[in-house]
């Protein structure tokens, strides 16, 4: 097939929904399919407001259209939102083509934690983006139940994999800091209430990897708090390696990919009870969950390694990219048909 990726979230960035679609992408070309992207640095950008690092394209209907057209692809898949997002919903409407769209990020609760915009108002906005779409890719039944009681259709599964190559126990001297160590990974952000983790009365020492809008803030808040800044790739892989414990304090993740990076290094992770954490970590095995995150990162220091380890082993991206291909071909096939998707699925 010859497919069009539509995300306004792309490299330079490191978040979920690049790694999600950078790591489909490998998958598909493996399989022989013809990927192209249609991505912000292919347009002139400007800074997205609070968060500078993220580039947003200007105006990009004209482009996106041209891209699209010149193309012809056989299935249009639209990640994010955002302007390229918009545009391509535009092209696809107009043209009466079948497109899917994911839902990766809680946009509503994000907006809502940075400028107080009420969460009715920009799910509206969601619903009328997505139920256009032939079908609407989830990571989880729990997310995908949660989203249709908002009045989400033409929900789908769309799970998430694990580099486990890249991402295994490795010796932990890397890290000389106090044991135990307990990790965050992740953006530096407010609406990942990452505070929830450091403000968290823990034995050895906390320590941070990645950064964000918040980082400044939060050393100058935090001095005992160890930030070990931006990492990628191996480098990443053997810092979160030399946790003990892994706490992912976010309430607002549609899944977490770095929880299960963090179970592939053989690392329990320690969460709160909620959608994403909720759905990978088998409480009491590869983690705990507890509304008292301080007692589920204690409890956690007594878990398997290898158990965590194992646990990592069930997500494949393999397994998810054959998820994502088999909605695409089923939406090109009810487009041409001029069937109605139905929920159900």
């Amino acid at each position: 097939m010859r497919i069009a990726i539509v995300s306004d979230a792309w490299f330079p960035q490191i978040n979920g929904v690049v790694t999600t679609l950078s790591k489909t992408i490998q998958e598909l070309e493996k399989s022989g399919h013809d990927i192209h992207t249609v991505t912000p640095d292919k347009f002139k950008t400007l800074p997205c407001p609070t968060y500078p690092e993220i580039r947003l394209a200007l105006a990009p209907r004209r482009k996106v259209y041209k891209m699209l057209a010149t193309l012809q692809p056989d299935a249009v898949h639209i990640a994010t939102e955002g302007p390229l997002g918009l545009a391509a919903r535009a092209w696809c409407i107009k043209r009466g083509f079948p497109f899917t769209t994911s839902f990766h990020t809680r946009f509503p609760e994000y907006v809502n934690f940075r400028f107080g915009i009420p969460l009715f108002l920009t799910y509206a906005y969601q619903r009328w983006f997505h139920n256009r779409a032939k079908y609407t890719m989830v990571a989880t039944e729990a997310l995908k139940q949660e989203l249709h009681a908002k009045g989400f259709t033409n929900l789908a599964i769309w799970s998430r994999g694990v580099d486990t190559e890249l991402f295994h126990p490795r010796d932990k001297s890397l890290v000389s800091h106090a044991r135990p160590v307990f990790a965050y990974l992740g953006r530096v952000a407010v609406e990942k209430n990452i505070e929830a983790f450091l403000k968290l009365d823990l034995p050895g020492t906390k320590y941070v990897i990645g950064d964000g809008p918040d980082r400044v803030k939060m050393k100058q808040r935090y001095p005992e708090v160890q930030f070990a800044g931006f990492k990628t790739g191996e480098d990443l892989a053997r810092h979160l390696a030399c946790a003990d414990v892994f706490v992912f304090s976010s309430r607002t993740d549609t899944f977490g990919l770095v929880v299960i990076e963090a179970l592939a290094c053989g690392v329990p992770v320690a969460a709160y009870p909620v959608r994403g954490p909720g759905d990978i970590i088998i409480n009491g095995e590869t983690g705990y969950l507890d509304e008292d995150l301080r007692e589920a990162a204690l409890r956690a220091l007594s878990l398997s390694a290898e158990r965590c380890r194992a646990g990592a082993l069930l997500y494949t991206w393999h397994e998810c990219t054959q998820q994502f291909v088999t909605h695409l071909i089923a939406a090109a096939a009810a487009g041409n048909a001029g069937e109605v998707v139905t929920a159900s699925r």
